[in-house]
């Protein structure tokens, strides 16, 4: 069952990829390495030139669905706090999508994909600062202690995902694979995070000032 749901998760993934014409998160099946057109019966049709609405909204789905496909409401809330805060908006949600839970265990290397991320959190399999969070979306601070739970060490997934040479672990971030602790060093800026795609977080803040 878990293998079934595995593949439709990876489907879905993969369509994600298709639509935006982009290897959103670097992995080496991606369709979009063999076919640079979108899924469905005119995906190979020319693309058109995008409108600056298209282009704004463009950027704006491949940061959000990027993090897990994170719903609107939940990802403009987050845009406005970044806007509320003094600095950069577009580094600001940045720096608030980072600091998810689920981007944290995604990018520490504990799952393979940020869609794992979301229900390894959910299932209660990580604890922040010695305690249980399920939520994925739980905001985490510089110096927080991030941990996989002793007995979801050893799920296959964990020590596929640790081993797999395809990621890197950021700077920002201090993992300790052997003990599956990881420490949030400091809040990232743009530069420092490992997209594998061009993200232009400037362009989803005009998308939501017109």
């Amino acid at each position: 069952m878990a293998k079934k749901n595995s593949g439709k998760r990876h489907q879905a993934k993969y369509k994600i990829d298709r639509v935006l014409g982009e290897n959103l998160w670097g992995r080496a099946k991606s369709p979009v390495n063999r076919r640079d057109y979108p899924p469905g019966q005119h995906g190979q049709r020319r693309r058109g030139k995008l409108s600056d609405y298209g282009i704004h909204l463009r950027a704006k789905q491949k940061l959000k669905k990027y993090y897990g496909d994170i719903t609107e409401k939940q990802f403009h809330r987050t845009y406005l706090e970044a806007a509320r805060m003094k600095g950069n908006t577009a580094e600001n949600l940045i720096g608030l999508l980072e600091r998810r839970l689920d981007a944290v265990v995604y990018r520490a290397k504990f799952v393979p994909t940020i869609f794992a991320a979301r229900q390894f959190v959910n299932h209660g399999h990580v604890k922040v600062n010695g305690r249980r969070v399920t939520i994925p979306s739980y905001r985490v601070k510089e110096g927080d202690v991030i941990e996989v739970r002793e007995k979801s060490r050893e799920i296959p997934m964990v020590l596929e995902a640790i081993a797999s040479p395809e990621r890197d672990v950021p700077d920002y971030i201090e993992v300790d694979h052997k003990t599956m602790t990881a420490k949030f060093l400091r809040v990232p800026q743009l530069s420092d995070v490992p997209y594998p795609v061009q993200m232009e977080p400037h362009l989803v803040v005009e998308f939501y000032s017109h």
